[in-house]
Formats: C-alpha cells, structure tokens, sequence
C-alpha cells in the first residue's frame, strides 16, 4: 500500500518535538542557513527545543505548511514548508531544506515531487512558485532537472556574506507537472 506522503527514499511528516536537536545541529551550519534562509543569530538549545515544540503543536495555517523529510527508515534529513498559499488564484510557493550530510542523494527531489502530488492532485493548486538565490547553484539545477521554468529574476534581493545576489524565480504549473508525471 503507497502512502501519498511516501516515496521511494523518504516521507514527509509532522515536526515533533524530539526533532529540535538535528534542526539546532543545522543552526550552526551558515552555508545551508544562507542556501535557504538566511544566518540567524545564535539560538539556545532550550529556544530550538520551544521552536519544535511549537511547530509540533501547531496546526497548518490555511495550506502553509512545515513538514518535516525523513528516511523510510527514520533519519530526519531536513525540512519543507509551503507558504503564500493562495486557493482563489491556485498559487503557491516552498522552500525545502537538506542537512548537508544528506546532500546529494535524491532527498529534496522527491520531497518537492511527493509536496506537488498532494498540492496539485489533492488540494487542485494550478502553480507553484519556486524563490532560488543565485549562488544556490545545487537549487537551480534541481529545478530545472525538475522541469521548473525559469520566469525571472530579481536583482540584488537578497544580502549575505557582504555582498548583494540576485534571486531567480522559478514556476511549474500542474499541467507541466502532469506531463513529467506521464
């Protein structure tokens, strides 16, 4: 029996509590913090154990979610989330996360195809939205393995590391994913 929220390496599921201490682990990683979010400031163990907690004990907000990707076989790998989701328009955009030493082995690829089936099969969403920063080499490929078209970009959006970057928008509308899907 498949479930809708499996694939063949991973599963997307809740965040619970007991996943604050590989997301704190990752806090102290400022390459993956830069990749997908930006470099915060340092938090305490007992703050990313009240952040997973919370995301524990939270329900989704609309259609914005955070779940969490783990092994078939329980290794918490990183995290995705949806968020501007949008019903009327059919519109929605992500983010996913890999913890470094699981980078490079299929995780985020089918986590975000797992995320669009249900997205796209299950709640009728038309378009998702894919933000990159243009140092994120690894992201940008992934997209456009993925069949993700490149729509624009915005220049000088986004500062880290002492310098201004460039963030590359890319889209994929259910009727592309279809395609990729057949």
């Amino acid at each position: 029996m498949n479930h809708i929220w499996s694939g063949n390496k991973i599963r997307l599921r809740a965040i619970v509590a007991s996943d604050w201490e590989k997301f704190h682990q990752n806090d102290y990683d400022s390459e993956c913090a830069r990749a997908s979010d930006v470099v915060h400031f340092p938090r305490s163990e007992e703050g990313t154990k009240a952040w997973a907690e919370h995301q524990a004990s939270k329900a989704p907000d609309g259609d914005s979610v955070m779940l969490a990707i783990e092994t078939l076989d329980g290794v918490l790998v990183g995290s995705i989330s949806t968020h501007s989701c949008d019903p009327r328009h059919g519109t929605f955009k992500y983010g996913a996360a890999i913890f470094r030493e699981h980078w490079r082995k299929g995780y985020a690829s089918e986590a975000i195809m797992i995320l669009l089936r249900y997205y796209f099969e299950e709640l009728r969403y038309h378009k998702v939205t894919a933000h990159i920063y243009a140092f994120n080499e690894s992201s940008i490929a992934l997209h456009k393995h993925l069949g993700f078209v490149k729509e624009g970009r915005l220049r000088n959006m986004f500062f880290t590391n002492g310098q201004h970057f460039d963030e590359h928008i890319f889209g994929l509308t259910s009727q592309e994913y279809k395609k990729l899907r057949s």
